[in-house]
């Protein structure tokens, strides 16, 4: 990872050295990596979601580009949509889901970075949602037993 940021520009449909990566049927393509944080955009398909997790050493955010993304976020279900910002400090439980029907698209980051974009490239293409849950662990991400949608 870089230790500093460079004054560069990732375009539009690029991401960081070519990658983009399959977590758990999303498409998370990488914008920025430092230390200091770590930033992707992310396409929801209809009918995905990420568990309810908590990550021990970032916080999280999310800025919702298109569509609409419905989240659980301390325990209260919520609905996020095109420009809303929406803030997941570290030791706080979230989770979101697509149940739109149609597929969203939004930019998340973290600060700081951590060990995101390693547990990213561990379980890009991984199929099955309990061996990342329990790598995620390796990794200070630790979920909760999945549920199939925010109210």
């Amino acid at each position: 990872m870089t230790l500093r940021e460079t004054p560069e520009i990732t375009r539009n449909n690029q991401s960081l050295d070519g990658v983009s990566w399959n977590i758990l049927g999303q498409v998370y393509t990488p914008k920025q990596m430092t230390e200091d944080s770590f930033s992707w955009h992310a396409l929801f398909p209809e009918e995905t979601f990420v568990p309810p997790h908590t990550h021990v050493d970032q916080d999280e955010y999310i800025y919702v580009l298109e569509g609409r993304i419905d989240l659980i976020l301390d325990g209260q279900a919520q609905s996020a949509h095109a420009g809303d910002l929406v803030r997941m400090p570290r030791g706080i439980p979230h989770a979101f889901f697509n149940n739109s029907g149609k597929p969203a698209k939004a930019l998340f980051w973290a600060a700081p970075a951590g060990r995101l974009v390693d547990l990213y490239r561990r379980i890009h293409n991984m199929s099955s949602p309990a061996q990342v849950v329990q790598v995620a662990r390796e990794y200070g991400v630790f979920f909760e037993p999945p549920v199939s949608s925010a109210a």
